[in-house]
């Protein structure tokens, strides 16, 4: 009769332990999906208020005249303010490809190497300091790694290569690489990682040496998400805005040498939109240059989700 009683108290009392376990579940899902909708609500208010901006490029008559879409590719200059305005965006265009081109050129390799070094070739212990070191870049404010690039790594750049200014697309370039290394090799680092251990160790049983197996098994197994780090590091570099602005020269030249001074997208935006005019042409064409900025970054992000879904897919797959 006693051990009947002990086991309906046990039973009474985990009654009430088991409902508030429920309501706490309940209420950790509602918030979380209550965080969710607030960052999508957020994301969609930016990309109405920045397209609705640069809408009267092309539905305001006054607007049209002076910095129509056919003005943009019209002239190869960029005079916003002036008699006569002029807003070609082929020097910033040129402009912002030649410093992302500089800055992967320089982060890919290295980030990929790093990751790859990282996850097959060092120790434990080193893995565990190696790691966090290079993470830690990501947490320099990009304005110190401007001022940086400013001070110290354009005289170097300037002495080595002999350029006539020493704020130029080369020097810009090298500063945004040192930027999105991080990223690159956060993402990559975690992809070889998730790579199953049996397909080292059938490499390894075959013959391959452990270079040869990281080069030729590891790495194209993490392909899709070794191309999602790349991705995103594209990403960080279009859209970045300090480093360029305090490292380029911000001149708004159209040409082919890295050497030479640029303006970038994102720079000719934190540098005018300050002082614009509200309402004004040259207000509404800012605003569409954030609105080719977003579109831009936004593609490549869904295409590094779906390398990254590619990756979870295939390793599933094994």
């Amino acid at each position: 009769m006693n051990r009947t009683s002990t086991i309906a108290a046990d039973r009474s009392a985990a009654l009430p332990r088991r409902g508030r376990r429920r309501f706490e579940e309940a209420l950790i899902a509602v918030l979380l999906r209550g965080a969710a909708f607030v960052a999508v609500a957020g994301l969609l208010l930016i990309m109405v208020f920045v397209f609705r901006e640069a809408l009267p490029i092309f539905t305001n008559a006054e607007i049209r005249k002076e910095a129509g879409f056919a003005h943009f590719f019209a002239t190869s200059m960029w005079q916003p303010v002036g008699d006569i305005p002029k807003y070609g965006l082929l020097p910033l265009l040129v402009g912002t490809l030649k410093v992302v081109v500089v800055a992967m050129l320089f982060a890919v390799p290295l980030g990929v190497l790093a990751a790859l070094f990282a996850s097959e070739f060092a120790s434990h212990r080193m893995r565990e300091t190696l790691k966090p070191a290079i993470e830690i870049l990501a947490g320099i404010p990009s304005v110190v790694l401007g001022f940086f690039a400013l001070i110290v790594l354009a005289s170097f750049v300037q002495r080595i290569t002999g350029a006539p200014t020493r704020l130029n697309a080369l020097n810009a370039g090298l500063a945004l690489a040192l930027g999105i290394i991080p990223t690159v090799f956060s993402v990559c680092e975690d992809a070889l990682r998730a790579v199953p251990r049996s397909y080292r160790e059938a490499s390894l049983a075959l013959g391959a040496s452990p270079w040869q197996t990281a080069w030729h098994v590891t790495l194209p197994a993490a392909s899709a998400g070794v191309a999602a780090g790349v991705l995103l590091g594209l990403a960080r570099a279009v859209g970045e805005t300090m480093i360029v602005l305090m490292a380029s020269g911000n001149a708004a030249l159209v040409t082919a040498s890295p050497l030479d001074s640029v303006r970038t997208l994102s720079a000719s935006i934190a540098a005018e939109l300050a002082e614009v005019v509200f309402g004004s042409a040259h207000y509404s064409v800012l605003f569409f240059l954030g609105a080719i900025l977003f579109v831009t970054t936004f593609v490549i992000n869904v295409c590094a989700g779906l390398f990254v879904d590619r990756l979870r897919r295939r390793l599933a797959g094994a």
